[in-house]
C-alpha cells in the first residue's frame, strides 16, 4: 500500500497483529513527544552526502595554502622574466646594473639545471620537471592538515618547478636574469625551489614528530 500524497510516501509505521499501516507526516514524527528525531548525521545521509563525504569534497587548508603559494610564485617568475627580457632588449645590452656592481640583470639562457648547471639537458629536465611536480601533487596529500607550513614549502617548489618546466617546453631554456657576485645567475623560480626546500629540510629536522596514540588506542 503506497502512503502518502502527491506519489511522495511519507514514513509508515505497521501495525503489529493487523495487515493495516499508519502514514504520520515527517514533521509529526519529530514533533510528538518520545517520537524520532533525525540526527544531523542521518539528515545528511537522506539527503544523499555522508559526513564524510562532505568534509572531503571542502578544500583543506593545506590544499589551500599550497595552491596560492605555487600560483604566487609562477605568476611573478613569468611576470619577472618578461619584463626583464623586454628590458634588456630595449636597452641594447645583455647586462644592466641595478645595484652597482653587486646585483645586475643580465641575459643568460640556462639549458641546465638551477643555477646553470648541468648544462644542455634540456629534454632530460623536462621528464625531470613533470615527475617533480607530478611528486609534489601526490605528496602533498599526505601532510597533516595542520603543518601549514609544510604546505607553504611545497607551493614554492611547485609554482618554481611549474615556471622553469613553462619555460623549457616554450623556448629550450629557461631564462636567468639575477646576476650576484661569486653566484651563478639565476631567476625568481630558482630561488623559490631553493628556499622552499631549504625551509622544508629545516622544518623536517628541528620539528618534533607528532606523538604516538598508545597501544591498544585506535588512531584518530
Amino acid at each position: 500500500m503506497e502512503c502518502g500524497g502527491a506519489g511522495v510516501p511519507p514514513p509508515c509505521q505497521w501495525g503489529i497483529g493487523a495487515l493495516e499501516s499508519r502514514c504520520y507526516p515527517l514533521h509529526s514524527i519529530q514533533d510528538e513527544p518520545g517520537g524520532a528525531t533525525l540526527t544531523g548525521q542521518e539528515n545528511t545521509t537522506i539527503a544523499g552526502l555522508s559526513p564524510d563525504a562532505a568534509r572531503s569534497k571542502a578544500p583543506s587548508l593545506r590544499t589551500v595554502l599550497l595552491s596560492l603559494t605555487a600560483l604566487l610564485v609562477f605568476v611573478l617568475d613569468q611576470v619577472t622574466k618578461v619584463a626583464v627580457r623586454q628590458l634588456l632588449l630595449d636597452s641594447g645590452t645583455n647586462s644592466i646594473p641595478i645595484l652597482g656592481q653587486w646585483v645586475q640583470f643580465t641575459y643568460v639562457e640556462n639549458r641546465g639545471a638551477a643555477f646553470g648547471m648541468f648544462q644542455n639537458q634540456s629534454i632530460f629536465f623536462i621528464v625531470v620537471g613533470v615527475l617533480v611536480v607530478g611528486g609534489i601533487l601526490i605528496g602533498q596529500r599526505f601532510i597533516p592538515a595542520h603543518k601549514t607550513a609544510l604546505a607553504i614549502c611545497l607551493g614554492m617548489q611547485l609554482g618554481g618547478a611549474v615556471g622553469n618546466l613553462v619555460d623549457r617546453v616554450r623556448f629550450g631554456h629557461v631564462f636567468d636574469f639575477v646576476e650576484l657576485p661569486h653566484w651563478p645567475v639565476f631567476n625568481v623560480a630558482d630561488s623559490a625551489i631553493v628556499v622552499g626546500v631549504a625551509i622544508l629540510a629545516y622544518h623536517l629536522l628541528t620539528s618534533p614528530s607528532d606523538p604516538q596514540p598508545p597501544s591498544g588506542e585506535p588512531k584518530p
